[in-house]
């Protein structure tokens, strides 16, 4: 979204690596998040021509490749956190 934030946070939790990303953008309804993580899922409302809805799903099968979870949240006001959690290394 032109004119947008986009937030990165990363900590260690009980030998767990967590990346944190947060952006701003439309409001996303919360029984539509687990949607965006299947291939080709977009918002409704989204218009542009830019990306095929694919982002969340490559994510989902990285993280699942090497034993993570992902999940996300919309955010108040409009936007997505979404929270990547992988095992130590050396696990994955």
């Amino acid at each position: 979204m032109p004119g947008g934030d986009l937030r990165l946070s990363t900590s260690t939790v009980d030998g767990q690596a967590i990346l944190v990303v947060t952006n701003t953008g439309p409001v996303v309804a919360p029984d539509t998040v687990d949607g965006l993580f299947e291939p080709f899922r977009r918002l409704h409302d989204r218009t542009g021509g830019d990306g095929f809805g694919l982002g969340l799903a490559i994510v989902a099968s990285i993280a699942a490749v090497h034993h993570g979870t992902v999940a996300a949240r919309p955010v108040p006001g409009g936007g997505l956190e979404v929270t990547i959690t992988m095992p130590s290394s050396g696990t994955g």
